[in-house]
């Protein structure tokens, strides 16, 4: 475990190490909350991360209630 400072504007320095497993970038952003007296930061995927995740799902579903 790597610890880091607060600096005087609440700002931390990501250690590298964890910028590189989490393939992080400058301007990228991450979600904080608070669980159990615990920090937790996740890195936010951009909407188009989730393009393919489904593969085989029927697309061709109508919305419309006069084609049921």
């Amino acid at each position: 475990m790597t610890s880091v400072a607060i600096s005087p504007k609440f700002q931390i320095v990501i250690p590298k190490e964890v910028r590189r497993l989490f393939s992080l970038v400058p301007s990228q952003r991450v979600d904080i909350r608070a669980e159990d007296g615990k920090i937790i930061i996740v890195p936010v995927q951009p909407m188009s991360a989730a393009c393919g995740i489904f593969p085989g799902l029927d697309t061709d579903v109508s919305n419309d209630p006069e084609d049921i």
